[in-house]
């Protein structure tokens, strides 16, 4: 389980269930099967392929996964069959169709069509880091992360989580580093970024594969453009691209974590174990390094 991009949530480990009891609790918010007149259904589903189990704990880590499944129905397929029926009803009665009819045709349509619709289902993972006190959540959508945070709220009868908020914000830190040409404590600039400047059509600039540091990266800040994602390398353990949002994307684990990882043996559940374990670690004390540069939580 290694996440390739990452929202992420401060959480107060004073009153966090232990795994067995989120089990427990996650069991009455099951994923089942979307049914009949339903666009979608939503629950909690193995987070591992190799066990049945809602939750699967490794040390100081237990990782859930919630599920969704939901009718795919084309609106032109839809279309499609109400200018049938349409053109069968003035043929038969001779009379044209108005809005309103055309609206309940619509919607009877959309109702036989349903139960036999197709079905796509997706799946958002996430890792409770008990040792350093976030949730970490395999997405970089806001959106996506939040309705995965608001379910297990909902399942647990509450979690205290927060969004990350720092006393500077990262994209102030992360247009410092650049300016500067280097980082602090375990950090490098690695060769991507993305730059924004000001005014009613914001300016951008992305930079790919290219040596930050070098004259013409740097002064796109000198002409007051600011950093709103940069690619930066932490301890030749990770590497990602860090946006102003805090989120993480297009995350890499170097060799000295796969390797590690797969010394534990290779199993599915000694592999899944390893790496989640591994995972959290890096992240989490990642994280910890990048909040303490970033002056600590904001109060």
């Amino acid at each position: 389980m290694w996440f390739k991009q990452l929202s992420f949530y401060p959480i107060n480990l004073q009153n966090l269930p232990d795994a067995a009891t989120v089990a427990d609790k996650l069991a009455e918010a099951a994923f089942a099967p979307v049914q009949g007149l339903e666009w979608f259904s939503e629950g909690f589903a193995a987070p591992q392929a190799f066990s049945p189990e809602l939750v699967f704990p490794a040390d100081f880590t237990w990782g859930v996964a919630l599920k969704k499944e939901e009718k795919v129905l084309p609106a032109a397929v839809i279309r499609d069959v109400l200018d049938e029926k349409v053109v069968q009803i003035q043929n038969a009665e001779g009379r044209s169709v108005g809005r309103k009819e055309k609206q309940e045709l619509k919607e009877q349509i959309t109702d036989d069509l349903l139960p036999r619709a197709f079905t796509r289902s997706s799946r958002s993972l996430a890792v409770c880091d008990t040792r350093h006190g976030f949730l970490l959540i395999n997405n970089a959508s806001a959106n996506r992360a939040e309705n995965l945070l608001t379910r297990l709220r909902e399942a647990l009868g509450g979690l205290e989580a927060r969004l990350p908020n720092t006393r500077q914000s990262p994209g102030s830190l992360m247009t410092e580093w650049l300016l500067q040409g280097a980082c602090a404590d375990g950090f490098e600039l690695d060769s991507d970024c993305e730059l924004k400047g000001q005014g009613d059509v914001v300016p951008t600039v992305k930079v790919s594969k290219q040596d930050l540091t070098a004259e013409e990266v740097v002064q796109h800040v000198k002409n007051g453009k600011t950093v709103t994602q940069l690619g930066l390398v932490w301890r030749d353990q990770l590497a990602f691209i860090l946006t102003q949002d805090f989120t993480l994307k297009r995350i890499q684990y170097l060799d000295v974590l796969q390797e590690e990882a797969e010394s534990h043996g290779d199993d599915a559940a000694s592999l899944a174990f390893a790496s989640q374990v591994l995972m959290a670690e890096s992240i989490g004390t990642m994280l910890t390094e990048l909040v303490d540069c970033l002056g600590g939580w904001q109060e």
